[in-house]
């Protein structure tokens, strides 16, 4: 899955350049659009979030190699499954916290983010999309002079951390393969 998402979302950077051209041309030759820098950063956070775990699954994340490259196999497997460690406690604590943000955004002011989005799509499901709509409080809207609401960014933001989990999972499982002898 990291792999389709990842192959799919590098083709993003158009997306965030485009933008970024159109307010360049905006700003010569009409009046400003006043959206265009913050519909960039969001490009770039789709992209980032997105496209890390993919770029983890192809192992071309940045690593210091000072001592890493001259270690054996089964020590780098070693040293990499226990620094995976830390990477997955600080992502489920990231996915908490994203997931509470998201659901702040959304109107929660509860402080139980599972709550509200089981009862969310618990209204969806009983009464359709008005009743889900209803579930929901005064969304969050950026303090931009655009305005735009800041779930839909959240949300992605979420799902990439979520990937992002998955993809360290399965990176501490070819670590214990490694670790135990088996060619990957």
């Amino acid at each position: 899955m990291n792999r389709l998402i990842g192959r799919v979302i590098m083709y993003g950077v158009f997306a965030m350049i485009g933008v970024l051209l159109w307010s360049s041309v905006s700003k010569t030759f009409f009046v400003p659009a006043l959206w265009t820098l913050e519909m960039a950063q969001f490009c770039m956070v789709a992209y980032y979030m997105l496209g890390g775990p993919y770029s983890i699954q192809l192992g071309s994340n940045v690593r210091m190699d000072l001592f890493y490259g001259a270690w054996s196999d089964h020590r780098r497997a070693s040293f990499d499954a226990l620094t995976v460690f830390f990477l997955i406690f600080y992502l489920i604590i990231l996915l908490w916290g994203g997931i509470s943000s998201t659901a702040y955004s959304l109107g929660d002011f509860s402080g139980e983010p599972f709550s509200f989005f089981a009862s969310l799509i618990g209204a969806f499901f009983t009464g359709g999309p008005d009743a889900a709509l209803a579930e929901m409080g005064h969304m969050e809207r950026s303090p931009s002079v655009w305005r735009p609401y800041l779930w839909p960014i959240k949300l992605i933001m979420v799902i990439g951390i979520f990937l992002m989990l998955l993809q360290a999972i399965s990176e501490l499982c070819k670590d214990v393969l490694r670790i135990r002898g088996h060619e990957i």
